[in-house]
């Protein structure tokens, strides 16, 4: 799937600023974001028939999919940071 015209304008802004890999790496960190609220949103919407006042299962296990992706992203994201300010 081709990324967006918007998405690739924010690739190259932040590939500008940050470099290549941390850019693309901020970029997939902001579309994560986007996903999780969007998801969230969707929760609102779709409750569980079994836990009252909790989203459907199934939303349940994207935001978390979702969100421990973030997580990762977000970790090398650090990492990548702290290797080049040691250099």
């Amino acid at each position: 799937m081709p990324i967006s015209r918007e998405r690739q304008e924010e690739i190259e802004r932040h590939e500008f600023q940050m470099g290549y890999e941390r850019g693309r790496l901020a970029v997939a960190l902001d579309a994560l974001t986007d996903a999780l609220v969007m998801v969230g949103q969707h929760g609102v919407y779709c409750q569980s028939a079994r836990q009252a006042g909790k989203p459907a299962m199934d939303i349940q296990i994207i935001s978390q999919c979702l969100g421990e992706a973030k997580e990762l992203v977000a970790t090398v994201l650090d990492e990548l940071k702290r290797k080049k300010q040691a250099n």
